[in-house]
């Protein structure tokens, strides 16, 4: 009956051309604070200011899975997940979301030295490679990727010490399946800056899709440790614990991810129900499936799942 399933549920979701979605957010409570939506599995990236009510919005927006990171100088950044589609949208396709953060969402130590400190590398970097890092941002909200990555292969040739545009490099790469490529590319990242948290946890993903698990499990224990309420951090851990076989400690972390962010683009619901099944809870992974679809409605193998769901419930 489930021999289907893993590879059924682990699809990567994948949206047909559809009409262009709004996404309307609000940050409770409310307040002036700088929004970048990023593209959780395909390359995209949009900033704008919310209002002094924390009310935003972004327009003209392809279905799929985004990350909403919200900056605020007092506090740091914050992130959560949003799924775009016609099952989260309303008629006039429009998506709401309200953002209700707690001040242990926040992580500031890291975003604030990202905004204000200038390490001696980055004072080195030419204005010129600013400049190309920020074509390749507009590049991106504009879906044209093979532009972004021209302007960032040009601007680690102007200055190879530049971290955070090495990262966004084996951010395209990893996010176009070209996972060597990414691997090389965070791994340049951590060497220009062995500081920085993005390019360690997207490390930790690449190595833990190209099977290298002792030294996934390193970069992702690494990751909780810097950041233990990092929602990606903890689910990449607990499908590496899975990958091991070690399934206590698969759902530790799985089920501290689902609770930060139960929307989150790496879905853990769906490892959590395979470690079920193969315990022989189909109880739980019944309710784990359920809550997936709960937050992502339009994903690809939906009435797959729940005709899954069904049977798991006979």
């Amino acid at each position: 009956m489930f021999a289907f399933l893993l590879a059924a549920l682990l699809a990567a979701p994948a949206f047909a051309a559809e009409p262009l979605y709004d996404l309307a957010g609000q940050i409770v409570p409310g307040g002036r604070a700088a929004i970048t939506l990023f593209g959780a599995v395909s390359p995209f990236e949009a900033a704008t200011l919310s209002d002094p009510g924390g009310r935003f919005h972004f327009h003209n927006l392809r279905a799929g899975a985004y990350i909403v990171a919200v900056y605020q100088p007092k506090r740091g950044e914050a992130r959560q997940s949003a799924e775009v589609g016609p099952g989260t949208a309303d008629s006039h396709r429009r998506v709401t979301l309200v953002l209700h953060f707690k001040e242990t969402d926040f992580e500031f130590t890291d975003s604030v030295r990202r905004q204000h400190a200038v390490s001696t590398s980055q004072l080195a970097i030419p204005p010129k490679a600013f400049h190309e890092y920020a074509e390749a941002q507009k590049d991106l909200g504009k879906h044209d990727v093979d532009s972004a990555e021209k302007h960032l292969l040009e601007s680690v040739k102007l200055a190879p010490q530049f971290a955070s545009a090495w990262n966004n490099l084996g951010t395209i790469a990893y996010q176009t399946a070209r996972l060597p490529r990414a691997e090389q590319c965070f791994r340049e990242a951590l060497a220009q800056d062995p500081t920085a948290f993005e390019p360690l946890v997207n490390l930790g993903g690449v190595l833990l899709n190209l099977n290298k698990l002792d030294e996934a499990l390193v970069d992702n224990q690494r990751a909780v440790l810097a950041r233990p309420n990092e929602p990606l951090a903890n689910s990449q851990l607990g499908m590496t614990y899975f990958g091991a076989g070690e399934f206590d400690l698969a759902v530790k972390y799985l089920e501290i991810a689902r609770h930060l962010d139960p929307a989150h683009f790496s879905h853990p619901q769906l490892t959590l129900a395979e470690i079920h099944l193969r315990r022989g809870d189909n109880a739980a992974a019944a309710a784990v499936l359920e809550d997936f679809l709960a937050h992502h409605p339009d994903y690809p193998t939906a009435a797959r799942i729940r005709e899954t769901i069904e049977k798991l419930r006979q």
